[in-house]
Order: C-alpha cells, then structure tokens, then sequence
C-alpha cells in the first residue's frame, strides 16, 4: 500500500514538473518574441535616423541598406538580407509612433558627449528588458511581417488586437485579413463602432455583434457550385469545427450535433447549437444550401422559443439562432422577424475565399442598402417602402 501511495505521489510530482517546464517553455518563446520585435524596431530607427542624415545624397539609402545586411550577414549569419534588413526599416516606418518603454544610447551619441540622462535612453544593455510598449508578446515578427502589408491603420490596429487576444498562428492571421475580416465586422458599423474595433478588436456585448455576413467558408473544402446536402456541409464544419469557431469568434464553445427536440411526439433536429462564454446565451445554427424561406424562419423561432423555454437558466442570456445561407431575400427577413430580431439572425455564406475587389464591392453594396433603410427610417417610411 505504501509503495502505490508513493508511485501516486511520484505521478503527481512528475505532472507538476511537466506543467512548469510546459510554462516555462511558454514564457521563453513570449519573451524571445518581444525582444525580436523590440530589437528590429529599434534597429529600423537607426536606419532610418541615418537615412535622413544622409538625405541630400539619392543614393546614400540604397548604399546604406546593403552594406547593413551585408555586415550584419557576416557578424550575425543569416536572416539579415537585404530584403530582410528592408523589412526591419519598414517595420519602425509603420509602427513608429509607438512610444517605447525603453531605448538605448547609439555610440554617435556617447561619442558626441551625450549621457542616457540626457538623450531620454536607457543603456543598450537593457535593450533586452521590455518590449516597446504597445507590441503584443503573443505575437512573433513573422506576425508583425503580415500586419505591415495591410495599408489601412484601423484595419491594422483590430488584427494586431485580435490576433493577440485570439492567439493566432500567422496561417490564421493571413486567413482573417484575406476575407476581410474587418471590412465584415464593420461595414454595419458607425464611425465610433469601427474605432472600437480598432482599438479593442471583436468585443461581443449583444447578440447582433456577433454576426457577420458573409461568413466565408473556404475551409470546408466543398465546391462553390455542386450538388451536395446540407448533412455534407455540416460533416465538413464538424471536421473542420476549430477552423469554424475561429470564423466564427471568441469565446464559443461546441455543445451538440444534431440536438434533437421533442414537442408532443414530433422530432426536431438542431445542425449545431453553442455556448457564448460573454453573453452566457447558447448559439443555435441552422444550415441551408438554398435560398432563404420564411419557413426557415419560423422554424429558427420555435428552436429559440424551446431552447428559451426549457435550457435556460436562471442568469443566462436568451439562446440566439442564425441561419446560415447561400442566399436570402432581405424583405422576407425583415418581415418574418419583426418581432424577435434582436435573437434571430440569418446570414449568407460563402465556400471560397473571395478576391479583396469582390467582396469590397459587395460589402459597399450591403452597407449602401442599411444607410437606404436607416434613411427611410428617418423619414418615417418602412425600409423598402
């Protein structure tokens, strides 16, 4: 008996030694990361600081970038090339009015007589102490590589957000800015809502923020134009189900497939249903291949009314439903769901990854329709008067 308890406690010792090594190992790669970024932004300012000091020649820049990389390659080895070291000077031009926590003092500067006191830096030494504040240590260069190619500042900023708070891989990160992720998220936004995404990335505070439309689909792997069942489509996302919660958003859990309801002896059958960790609400989905029809509507309501009803419970949100479509006439959703919008959503979805011009056009389009309805609103008309 004393030798089991000993093995036992042994097993329990090893796992706690595994789960501080894991840790660990953790905590070093975060803290190599934000001293990567920390060190090329640092070394993209004195590039650039030398560059405009030398400004008066054209061609001093050029001369200058290559014999960086080409000294660097020497001392360091490789990943200092030239289109690298081009990379590094790009990275502090997009993100340079961060303000660092720390700094360093150049050896012009001590040469010149100047003191870290004096210049406002801290000794090179401690270059390696904090990241410039602002730089998320869940996120390595190769994410910040992905950041710089997307021009618009606000669109930037919530995929900074986002990827840290999401933690995602730079696959994921490149996913996201693809299908226009922020482009979705705020095209029925006003100008306050898109500088919030901005600065706080997908925050959920009602059930209306977290739909998008389209939802883009791409991971299913299913053809855009074929004929398949709605069975196909929800084996793929089942398949697939950690690439669609990230389509999806944060802080979704997978509940069931297929959750059967019994109302007075008839079977009903629910695609997929969720759990929203902020709103405290479940996440009913249904899936259509087709058009959108008022039936499908109703049928959504009643799943919300028994879900309302029978799984809620006390301090929960409302279950929210949303229907996934190919396409749907707006005037039928607006009509049906007069009365329960605020828990009922239906959305389009798409099986590829559309090209930037597709979707902006469509996206412009869509935003186009919600200011016609919110102008008709105004003017005391019903949308589509």
């Amino acid at each position: 008996m004393a030798a089991e308890q000993l093995d036992g406690s042994l097993g329990e010792c090893v796992q706690r030694i595994r789960d501080i090594l894991r840790t660990a190992r953790a905590q070093v790669l975060h803290s190599a990361n934000a001293t990567m970024v920390s060190a090329y932004w640092h070394i993209g300012r004195e590039i650039v600081e030398e560059e405009q000091r030398g400004k008066e020649r054209a061609d001093y820049g050029a001369r200058l970038m290559h014999q960086i990389s080409e000294q660097l390659t020497v001392e360091f080895g490789r990943g200092y090339s030239l289109a690298n070291v081009k990379l590094i000077r790009q990275f502090y031009l997009a993100y340079r009015n961060r303000d660092p926590l720390i700094g360093y003092t150049s050896s012009s500067q001590l040469t010149s007589g100047g003191t870290p006191a004096q210049k406002g830096y801290t000794a090179c030494s401690q270059l390696l102490q904090a990241p410039p504040e602002g730089f998320h240590p869940e996120l390595s260069w190769s994410h910040y590589r992905i950041l710089m190619r997307v021009p618009q500042l606000e669109a930037r900023a919530f995929y900074e957000v986002e990827a840290a708070k999401s933690r995602w891989v730079v696959r994921e990160l490149e996913r996201q800015i693809g299908s226009l992720l922020f482009e979705r998220l705020a095209n029925s936004r006003d100008k306050d809502g898109v500088l919030a995404l901005a600065r706080d990335g997908h925050e959920v505070f009602t059930p209306a923020d977290l739909v998008k439309d389209p939802y883009v689909l791409e991971f299913t792997g299913l053809p855009e134009a074929s004929r398949w069942l709605e069975s196909d489509l929800e084996q793929a996302l089942i398949d697939r189900l950690q690439q669609f919660i990230l389509e999806l958003g944060r802080d979704l859990f997978f509940v069931a497939r297929q959750k059967r309801l019994t109302i007075d002896g008839d079977h009903f059958y629910i695609d997929l249903v969720f759990y929203h960790r902020v709103l405290r609400s479940f996440l009913l989905i249904d899936l259509k291949t087709g058009k959108l029809t008022h039936e499908d509507l109703g049928q959504m309501q009643m799943y919300v009314g028994w879900y309302e009803m029978e799984e809620r419970r006390e301090g929960e949100g409302p279950p929210i439903g949303l229907i996934l479509c190919t396409s749907k006439n707006e005037a039928v959703v607006k009509y049906t769901l007069s009365q329960s919008a605020s828990q009922v959503f239906a959305s389009r979805y798409q099986l590829h990854l559309p090209s930037e011009e597709d979707l902006v056009k469509e996206l412009r389009q869509e935003r186009a329709r919600l200011e016609q309805q919110l102008l008709g609103t105004r003017d005391g008309k019903l949308p589509d008067e």
